[in-house]
């Protein structure tokens, strides 16, 4: 079965963290296809963004690291496209207040739905809430 990785699963290969090694991993052992979609791409280049304006990377090092994204998602990934309807899914997981999720969070669990995926997050809350609306979820360890 395809994993969609989300922002959680994909700064972790640019940026070195804790969870960096068992992200590399992941990616590297998983037998099947690996999905990002556009919504989490454009969520890394937020990232890396922060990053330069909290001054924790220099924004020559971070357009780098985002064209090595970029590369590696063309080579490596399959692209998963938005739609109307991962918006509507998306409305009605943050109106479950049980799932506390964030509506980013919940658009990655609407992708997944449509499409069938497995979510690979570092976000627990995020995982918790998935399993919860009967997705299957992955956390790299």
């Amino acid at each position: 079965m395809s994993a969609y990785l989300d922002a959680s699963i994909l700064l972790p290969t640019l940026i070195e963290e804790p969870a960096s090694a068992a992200v590399d991993r992941f990616c590297v052992e998983w037998p099947d296809t690996l999905v990002v979609s556009d919504f989490a791409a454009a969520e890394v280049a937020s990232g890396l963004s922060r990053l330069v304006r909290t001054r924790h990377l220099e924004p020559k090092d971070a357009q780098a690291r985002l064209t090595d994204f970029d590369a590696w998602r063309t080579g490596a990934t399959v692209a998963a496209d938005l739609a109307a309807t991962d918006a509507r899914l998306a409305n009605i997981y943050v109106r479950r207040f049980d799932l506390m999720l964030r509506v980013t969070d919940a658009l990655h669990a609407a992708i997944c739905r449509r499409l069938g995926l497995i979510l690979v997050t570092l976000d627990r809350r995020l995982g918790i809430a998935a399993r919860e609306l009967g997705l299957e979820v992955r956390i790299p360890s």
